[in-house]
């Protein structure tokens, strides 16, 4: 009678742990779907950013035409239905994808021409041409973004928002300076205006140049070529 007590009360103790197990499992699952709750709120920005660099990086393997909604999703590691609700498809988000790489680009803009109140307006021309040619903004994956964009920029309003050189504010940053140069001593009136779209011109060809023989590409040739058109416009200025 006492083994049989026994046998039960080793039983019963068996049968509850069994059942503390269980219960502590459902807690646990219980408080995992409370975090993912609670992480919710940061899902969605995350996963935009996610697909905008899938975006990105597809465009710069494979190009625009071949970067279809399967590839961005296997790179991505998101279904088609997040595209269809962060972005409403395919077009917007190829628009939210040239907005970011043109705010990338800018962002780094200002901050490698950061040169302060007391710089010469020379110094701040040239901080421009040497940012644009700088590794940070001319490489590989860059100028193959880039180019792919200016490609279909004509039949995509939204792209062509985004992949122009003629952003405002660097226009106005390399038309002021030059102003500034030119105030002294300005015989043409269209000297200004010809020299930041002569200079914005040229950079645009350097970028081709580079896309097109990236071994052979020079920066240091590339910013002196554009030092000797500058010359041209300004005697004495921007000497070699």
């Amino acid at each position: 009678m006492l083994r049989q007590n026994g046998l039960s009360c080793q039983s019963s103790c068996e049968i509850d742990l069994r059942d503390a197990i269980k219960r502590m499992e459902l807690l646990n699952k219980v408080e995992s779907v409370r975090g993912r709750k609670r992480g919710s709120k940061r899902a969605p920005d995350a996963n935009k950013q996610l697909l905008i660099k899938a975006t990105l990086d597809s465009i710069a393997d494979i190009g625009v035409t071949d970067t279809t909604v399967s590839r961005i999703c296997e790179r991505s590691g998101l279904s088609r239905g997040m595209i269809h609700l962060h972005f409403g498809g395919k077009d917007n988000l190829l628009t939210a994808a040239a907005q970011h790489f043109s705010a990338q680009y800018y962002a780094e803009m200002d901050k490698l021409t950061d040169l302060g109140s007391d710089a010469s307006p020379e110094d701040r021309v040239m901080a421009v041409i040497e940012a644009d040619l700088s590794e940070a903004l001319l490489n590989p994956r860059s100028t193959k973004i880039w180019h792919a964009f200016r490609g279909i920029a004509s039949s995509h309003p939204g792209i062509a928002r985004y992949s122009s050189t003629q952003d405002q504010k660097l226009v106005e940053t390399l038309r002021l300076a030059f102003k500034e140069i030119a105030q002294k001593n300005e015989r043409d009136p269209n000297l200004v205006n010809d020299a930041t779209a002569g200079t914005l011109a040229l950079l645009e060809g350097m970028w081709v140049n580079y896309l097109t023989d990236m071994q052979g590409f020079s920066r240091r040739r590339s910013v002196d070529l554009i030092r000797r058109f500058l010359c041209g416009l300004f005697p004495g200025k921007f000497k070699l």
